[in-house]
């Protein structure tokens, strides 16, 4: 199976099905998520949730769209009807489904890591200063403990908290952050134990649209089933991402 780029030229006018719809199904992104959503360096919106909502909308003979969104707004742009579906590497969480609706999961439960500068002592977790993106559920596992949160509207701007030392270390998804301690030369390195926040990451929906939350995930637990999403988790993630 091969990862399908789609520019942000044709972001607007992605048909799944090979042919118009009158009323096609709009999925919200934040395109800035490496590997699940991110724009390349040829201006593609590219990454796991990318195949993988081609694979559900053409499986289901739909004709979808993908709409960039930030991150901060993007849950009350569902509710508010500028799309349909969130597909963003959201983590289903208790919180969540008081507002939205979820799918059955299409990853696994992900760790969550911490990642600093070599050499910090591993005491920051307890009492220090965390970058986390806001809105996601690292920012509440920090605010649930003793350590401060400074909380960044994007993900690359913690990474930029970690490295010019406005804060001591970051705690995001692992799948994340690996790629930055690959790169870093050990300049980056994980501290402390891995922490299971969450029931997997899941499509969003209003709580209204249960025919379109069935749709996809009878098609997501199809393509759990046949290996499929396996497939793709071997493209976009490494080992320490679960399978199903």
């Amino acid at each position: 199976m091969t990862k399908t780029p789609l520019t942000l030229a044709a972001a607007i006018a992605l048909v799944a099905s090979g042919a118009l719809a009158d009323d096609p199904v709009r999925i919200g992104t934040e395109g800035a998520y490496p590997p699940w959503n991110f724009i390349n360096d040829a201006n593609e919106i590219v990454g796991f949730e990318i195949d993988l909502g081609n694979a559900i909308c053409e499986r289901a003979g739909l004709t979808c769209e993908w709409v960039l969104n930030d991150w901060d707004t993007i849950i009350p742009n569902l509710v508010a009807g500028n799309y349909d579906v969130i597909m963003a590497g959201m983590s289903i969480t208790e919180a969540r489904s008081q507002v939205i609706s979820f799918s059955e999961n299409y990853l696994p439960p992900d760790a969550s890591a911490y990642m600093a500068l070599d050499g910090t002592d591993e005491s920051v977790i307890e009492d220090g200063i965390i970058a986390v993106q806001s809105n996601t559920v690292q920012a509440g596992v920090v605010a649930d403990g003793n350590a401060t949160a400074l909380e960044f509207p994007t993900p690359d701007e913690t990474i930029s908290a970690v490295r010019n030392g406005e804060v001591d270390a970051v705690l995001a998804d692992r799948s994340f952050l690996v790629p930055y301690v690959a790169d870093s030369g050990g300049e980056l390195v994980f501290i402390g134990e891995d922490i299971f926040p969450g029931d997997g990451v899941g499509a969003g929906f209003r709580q209204s649209d249960n025919e379109l939350r069935e749709t996809f995930t009878e098609i997501v637990l199809e393509m759990r089933e046949d290996g499929t999403i396996n497939e793709l988790i071997d493209q976009w993630f490494d080992e320490s991402m679960g399978r199903f």
